[in-house]
């Protein structure tokens, strides 16, 4: 018999809503808890529609012309690395979470602001002040994706920074195997991990309403306030946006009932 304390996801088949390296550490992180993990990605990243805007800024990059740089996500590490992007000595770079600043370091780039607290934009705001020591104005380089919520740019040209937000890739959303679809219609999958507004979306458009008997589980309360505004149940929210907060939310859901009978 499985040891639900060693193993409390036993049986749980999980949709694991990004693939590559991020997906195949959650899917590996789910087995060891006895889930079964389903890798179905629903979005995916395109270059950005305005290339030589990109390109412009990132020559700007490592010729110095920013004091500071700002990464919301990893997907823009990615931009960067792809770009082989030089970020000139004198930058500094702020990171919008621990995921990121992970990310950041692992492509050979350096971090030095993480938010304490609250890893998002909103918390890399409340922060900034301190970690730069109140110097205004700062030229500031900020990368975002297309469809991500202007906040840290706006809040930054508020307080009277030079900001020049520049979009470096697209979200796009894929389709999941009719198989999948079924599965999920059908209730036969135990739980839907929702990693972001965009994937929100993928699971609304794609799913319809979610049967009851599966948990709907978001990696944040921004991510679960996303999902509601789109029309979609939250069940499960993970107290820090990681994929290990994430995970521990739902071990938490089954340790304190029994998994659902399919």
């Amino acid at each position: 018999m499985t040891n639900r304390l060693t193993k409390p996801l036993a049986g749980w088949r999980v949709l694991v809503p990004r693939g590559g390296p991020w997906g195949d550490q959650v899917a590996a992180n789910l087995r060891a808890r006895g889930a079964h993990p389903i890798v179905a990605p629903m979005i995916n990243f395109a270059a950005t529609d305005d290339a030589p805007a990109l390109d412009a800024a990132l020559t700007r990059l490592a010729a110095g012309d920013f004091d500071w740089m700002t990464i919301t996500s990893a997907t823009t590490v990615d931009v960067l690395s792809s770009h082989r992007a030089v970020v000139a000595p004198g930058t500094r770079i702020a990171a919008v979470g621990e995921t990121t600043a992970a990310a950041l370091i692992a492509a050979g780039y350096h971090v030095d602001i993480v938010p304490s607290e609250d890893n998002s934009a909103r918390g890399l705001l409340e922060e900034w002040e301190t970690a730069t020591a109140g110097v205004i104005p700062l030229r500031v380089l900020t990368l975002r994706s297309e469809i991500a919520k202007p906040l840290l740019s706006e809040g930054l040209r508020r307080v009277g920074h030079d900001v020049e937000s520049v979009v470096a890739y697209r979200t796009i959303g894929v389709p999941v195997s009719d198989q999948v679809v079924a599965d999920v219609k059908a209730g036969l999958v135990h739980a839907v991990l929702v990693t972001s507004g965009s994937v929100a979306r993928q699971v609304r458009e794609q799913f319809g309403d979610i049967p009851e008997r599966t948990l709907v589980a978001c990696i944040g309360p921004r991510t679960a306030k996303d999902s509601r505004a789109l029309g979609l149940r939250v069940d499960v929210i993970a107290s820090e946006r990681s994929a290990e907060s994430l995970i521990e939310a739902l071990v938490d859901a089954a340790l304190a009932g029994t998994a659902p009978a399919l």
